[in-house]
């Protein structure tokens, strides 16, 4: 059995995953540390806790199968409750007192955007699970990050639109760091798809009513659809004041409501919604011929397994990181983090759940637009758009 210890502090939980697999105690002479700054609790804890049970998970299977380069991994984990400034302190613990050699994790746009500077002055490679495209654009040599940008998602939305007929859409967007990028975003890309955006409204995290806002989107003049650029719970709130107003065009939420728990929070509000997510969501579904099948198939199936509760897209994108970083560890022969660096960046061909990983020292996420999946809510649960 693998020895799993978890420290508790005052400020963030720490867990540290050393591992007796074939390692007695204390028999180890080397690890592999790879470090996280999660949003564990909090009101990004439905990002961050599929995360950290993801990453806790496979270190624990890697290191009973062997480690890897024939050394264990080891795992620390802070729980940064979402809190900017806080991932920042406990980024230069990992850095300064814990001398990881890697970091997966960041579950936000903003958590990220306040540890990058840090890796990138440490020379460590950083892969994020945030996103948010500020990430990496412009590309910062030591910063990755495996989730489909806020970007990708807008161009997703707008191809789908374009087929069914829609041009005139009303903007209701978050103010964080996902919410802000993607809004821009959005705005960016419009004219290349034919989109004029007629209403443009925004609402703050703590907000519990977004009525006023929709309201006034949906006395806009034309409006053949309305996109919600956010996460968290403000997302679900649009959605159920959208029903109860009664607007009666297509509603968009962004990937980065794609868990069971919109659904579970919007309720019957959530039927019909569209927005673009992974192919996890939807593992079943898939033909037996897609290439992702096996790998998210294999994911969610481990994942409910060993923690009895539905996967999310937030978990793959844990897996995606660790399993890229391993295969970077396994390439390069030793775990100098400049030689992981490039050897990240020459990612190729790697089949993860958000698709298929192609890298360069240009593009440090892989990722194109056919990577993403447009899907629909009925009856509850996830569909796929054909």
């Amino acid at each position: 059995m693998s020895l799993i210890t978890f420290l508790k502090g005052t400020a963030a939980m720490a867990a540290v995953i050393a591992l007796s697999a074939g390692w007695a105690a204390g028999e180890a002479a080397a690890q592999i540390k790879i470090g996280s700054v999660l949003s564990i609790t909090g009101p990004a804890s439905f990002l961050g806790d599929p995360a950290e049970k993801t990453l806790r998970m496979y270190v624990e299977r890697l290191n009973e199968a062997g480690g890897v380069n024939g050394e264990p991994l080891e795992l620390v984990i802070y729980d940064s409750e979402g809190d900017a400034n806080k991932a920042r302190t406990l980024a230069t613990r990992l850095i300064e007192d814990d001398e990881i050699v890697a970091m997966v994790g960041g579950s936000t746009t903003g958590t990220t955007m306040a540890m990058s500077p840090l890796f990138e002055d440490a020379e460590i490679p950083f892969i994020s699970l945030a996103g948010g495209i500020v990430i990496i654009d412009p590309v910062n040599p030591y910063v990755f990050k495996t989730p489909h940008t806020d970007r990708m998602a807008c161009e997703k939305i707008y191809e789908d639109m374009q087929a069914r007929g829609l041009s005139k859409v009303g903007l209701i967007s978050g103010t964080g760091g996902f919410g802000k990028s993607m809004r821009g975003q959005c705005l960016d890309v419009a004219d290349d798809y034919g989109i004029e955006v007629v209403a443009d409204e925004t609402y703050g995290p703590r907000d519990t009513d977004m009525t006023p806002q929709l309201t006034n989107i949906r006395n806009a003049a034309d409006l053949q659809a309305v996109l919600n650029p956010g996460f968290g719970q403000g997302p679900a709130i649009v959605t159920k004041n959208f029903a109860q107003l009664g607007i009666d065009v297509p509603l968009y939420q962004s990937h980065g409501v794609a868990s069971k728990s919109f659904i579970e929070l919007a309720g019957a509000a959530a039927e019909g919604v569209r927005l673009p997510a992974s192919a996890l969501l939807v593992a079943e579904q898939l033909e037996e011929d897609d290439p992702q099948k096996q790998v998210v198939v294999d994911y969610k199936t481990a994942f409910e397994a060993e923690w009895n509760r539905p996967v999310s897209t937030f978990g793959g994108h844990a897996y995606d990181g660790l399993m890229i970083l391993v295969e970077a560890l396994r390439a390069a022969g030793n775990s100098d983090p400049e030689e992981l660096r490039d050897t990240i960046e020459q990612t190729s061909g790697f089949m993860g759940t958000a698709g298929e990983v192609n890298m360069s020292p240009d593009d440090h996420m892989g990722l194109d637009l056919t990577a993403f999946r447009m899907l629909e809510i009925r009856d509850g649960d996830w569909t796929i758009v054909q």
